[in-house]
């Protein structure tokens, strides 16, 4: 039986990282203020951009100089984990969900939600043709993450092989969540090198759907497969739809008041941050 309420598809051109991030926290906050329904998003961005997990420290294990001669731009994420180095479409297709509890069977559960949302996936994943797995639930590691999302899988995250496919990360407010992940089509082995030097190879965990089925899926052939992926497996309508005028208002304020500001995107945050999504505060700046 087919989910009650249908599920709003976007896919968005090329953003940068304050606009992409800015973005998804207007969805969040549309969720929580039940304004739209859940809403499952594929990007991408431009120009290459490196993001941070939410309370991640900039500690010298990302190559910050690196960053800055090559034109890759900088931007916090609402939700945590470690840094992601985002290609260009032709090398990655990074995901958003905002969505409630209530909106599916154990969506008020952090691991169930993983599980849920990993588990679509992976039916589009093995329909492109890739043998991926679902990483069973993890006991609780020490709190020493990598640097590099990639680095380290969690628990139902989806690997090939043993290595990292595709990295996840979570922000659960008042009854609702964002969700971000990043699957990987290609990728750029030196510049990866370069940005992340000190956690040793930061491709040594990980691997590419170019590497797991040998070739490279397109961005729109993955988009179709993964949403596809998630409709069928969970029996819910995924309709293609736009932004409400009140979220794009949104997201143009976040821009200029949070996520376009070095004060936000250089150093680490603490959960209370991001209150102000659910209370109506004026100010988004944290």
């Amino acid at each position: 039986m087919m989910a009650e309420m249908p599920w709003r598809l976007l896919v968005t051109e090329p953003l940068d990282g304050a606009t992409n991030m800015a973005l998804d926290e207007a969805l969040l906050l549309s969720r929580i203020r039940g304004a739209a329904p859940p809403t499952l998003r594929f990007f991408s961005w431009s120009p290459p951009t490196v993001s941070l997990g939410y309370g991640q420290p900039l500690d010298g294990r990302v190559n910050l100089e690196a960053c800055r001669r090559l034109g890759i731009g900088l931007v916090r994420r609402p939700p945590g984990g470690s840094a992601i180095y985002h290609d260009t479409r032709e090398r990655e297709v990074p995901y958003s969900v905002a969505a409630a509890s209530g909106d599916f069977e154990g969506a008020d559960d952090l691991l169930e939600t993983y599980r849920w949302i990993s588990v679509g996936l992976l039916a589009g994943l093995r329909t492109l043709g890739a043998p991926a797995e679902l990483v069973p639930a993890q006991p609780s590691a020490p709190f020493d993450p990598p640097a590099f999302c990639f680095a380290r899988a969690g628990s139902y995250e989806i690997e090939v092989k043993g290595k990292k496919l595709v990295g996840s990360a979570q922000r659960r407010r008042h009854g609702a969540f964002l969700q971000h992940g990043s699957i990987l089509l290609g990728a750029d082995s030196e510049r990866l090198r370069l940005l992340f030097p000190l956690d040793g190879d930061p491709l040594e965990g990980m691997t590419t759907l170019e590497s797991a089925t040998g070739r490279l899926p397109a961005f729109e052939e993955a988009v179709e497969a993964l949403t596809a992926g998630i409709s069928e497996t969970h029996a819910v309508s995924i309709v293609p739809g736009g932004l409400l005028a009140e979220e794009e208002s949104l997201m143009e304020r976040l821009v200029a008041e949070k996520y376009g500001r070095d004060d936000w995107n250089l150093r680490a945050h603490a959960p209370a941050d991001l209150e102000y999504a659910a209370s109506g505060r004026s100010d988004p700046s944290g």
